[in-house]
C-alpha cells in the first residue's frame, strides 16, 4: 500500500450519518487498508481531503440544483471564506459540522448570476414576437452548415409500428401526427433520428414492455444541415449577451420552449436546409454530468481551455425536414427488432429542508 495515500485519508463513508451521504461516499471513496482517523473503523471506503470536497460538491451543490424555465442554479455553495449560514434537516446537522471541520469551509445560500436563470439577452429576445425573427436570422448565420454525406448512417426508433417491415413507417410522420415534437409542426413534419442509439431509446421513452424497432438509415445524396450542437466562439461577449448560451439553454429546456425551436426549424427549411443537428435534451443525463457548470460565476463554456470538454457534452440528434424516405433523399438500409435486456441508472443524492 502507498504510504502517502494512506496518510492523506481524513474520513470514510462510515463517518457520515445521512444515508445519501454515506452511499455517495462509498462511490467516491477508495479501498484502502488503513484505520479511519475519524471513526476508527477500517472496513469502509476511505476519502482524502479531495474526496470529501468532491462529496460535498456532489451532495450539497449539484444535489441542490434547481431548474427554472431556462437555466438553473444550485441553492447551496461552500467555500473557505464564509461560515455556515444555512439551516439543514436534523439528520444532516452532524454531517455539516463534520465537513466544516474537515475542509475548513462554510455552507451558504448561493445567489446565482442572473444569466444562470435565463437572463440572456438573445434568449429573451427570442421569446418576444417582435424580436424573434432577428435572433433566428442570427442563429442561421452564426451557426455552421454541415454536410451529411452518403457514407454516414443514423438510427430511428419506432414503438409498435403497424408493420415493422414497411419502410415508410420510419419516414417523417403523417400530417395528423405532426406538431408534437421539438422541431416539427403542423404542415412541417420532421424525421427524428440520432447517431447515438442509447439517446434514441431515451428520446422515445422506451419501456421493457414495448415492441420496439430500430431502422438504420443513410442519405442518398449530400444533406445540408444546420449544426446547432457547435459551441460558438464569441469574442468580447459575456454570458448575458451570448447567443451560444441562449441556444444551449433553449435545447435543455422542456416543452415550453418548443414554440421557439419550431420557429427556428421552419425558418431553416425556408432557407434551404435539409434538416438540423441539435443537442439532445438527454445529453447531460447520457453522460452523467452537472448542467450549467461554473467557476466563480462564469460558465465553463466561456473558458477556452474547456471548450473541447464542453463541446463533448452535447450529443447530436438529427431532424430531417419533410418525409425524406419517400422523397428519395434518405434510404432505410435495414430494420431490426430492439430488445431491452438490461436497464441501469446512475444517481446521487442531495439535501432536503435547506433554509
Amino acid at each position: 500500500m502507498d504510504q502517502d495515500i494512506a496518510a492523506e485519508v481524513i474520513a470514510c463513508s462510515n463517518c457520515f450519518s445521512d444515508s445519501g451521504l454515506r452511499l455517495d461516499a462509498e462511490r467516491i471513496g477508495q479501498e484502502i487498508d488503513v484505520v479511519c482517523p475519524g471513526c476508527g473503523e477500517s472496513c469502509f471506503k476511505k476519502l482524502p481531503k479531495a474526496g470529501v470536497e468532491a462529496l460535498a460538491h456532489r451532495y450539497f451543490v449539484w444535489g441542490s440544483l434547481q431548474r427554472v424555465r431556462y437555466g438553473g442554479a444550485p441553492l447551496v455553495q461552500f467555500n473557505s471564506m464564509q461560515t455556515t449560514s444555512i439551516s439543514v434537516a436534523p439528520w444532516l446537522r452532524s454531517d455539516v459540522v463534520l465537513i466544516e471541520r474537515l475542509l475548513g469551509v462554510g455552507f451558504f445560500h448561493y445567489g446565482p448570476r442572473f444569466w444562470m436563470i435565463g437572463e440572456v439577452e438573445p434568449l429573451k429576445a427570442l421569446q418576444k414576437k417582435r424580436t424573434r425573427d432577428e435572433i433566428i436570422q442570427r442563429i442561421l448565420c452564426e451557426y455552421p452548415a454541415r454536410t451529411m454525406d452518403v457514407s454516414e448512417t443514423f438510427y430511428r426508433l419506432r414503438v409498435s409500428p403497424s408493420d415493422p417491415t414497411d419502410l415508410s413507417q420510419y419516414d417523417g410522420p403523417p400530417s395528423q401526427f405532426a406538431g408534437k415534437g421539438r422541431l416539427d409542426s403542423v404542415g412541417h413534419p420532421v424525421l427524428y433520428g440520432s447517431t447515438d442509439l442509447e439517446v434514441c431509446i431515451h428520446e422515445c421513452r422506451v419501456t421493457a414492455e414495448d415492441e420496439t424497432y430500430v431502422a438504420t438509415l443513410s442519405p442518398l445524396r449530400p444533406l445540408k444541415l444546420l449544426d446547432l450542437t457547435v459551441l460558438l466562439e464569441e469574442e468580447d461577449v459575456t454570458e448575458f449577451e451570448s447567443l451560444d448560451m441562449a441556444v444551449h439553454m433553449l435545447f435543455l429546456a422542456g416543452k415550453h420552449a418548443y414554440r421557439l425551436t419550431k420557429a427556428i426549424s421552419e425558418r431553416a427549411m425556408e432557407e434551404g436546409f435539409d434538416g438540423i443537428i441539435y443537442p439532445s435534451y438527454f445529453s447531460l443525463l447520457r453522460l452523467g454530468v452537472m448542467p450549467f457548470q461554473t467557476t466563480y460565476g462564469m460558465s465553463h463554456r466561456r473558458f477556452p481551455t474547456l471548450r473541447e470538454h464542453e463541446q463533448a457534452k452535447s450529443i447530436p440528434n438529427l431532424a430531417l425536414f419533410g418525409r425524406p424516405v419517400s422523397a428519395g433523399s434518405v434510404a432505410v438500409t435495414c430494420v431490426d427488432r430492439l430488445v431491452i435486456n438490461q436497464v441501469s441508472y446512475g444517481f446521487h443524492f442531495g439535501p432536503v429542508g435547506i433554509h
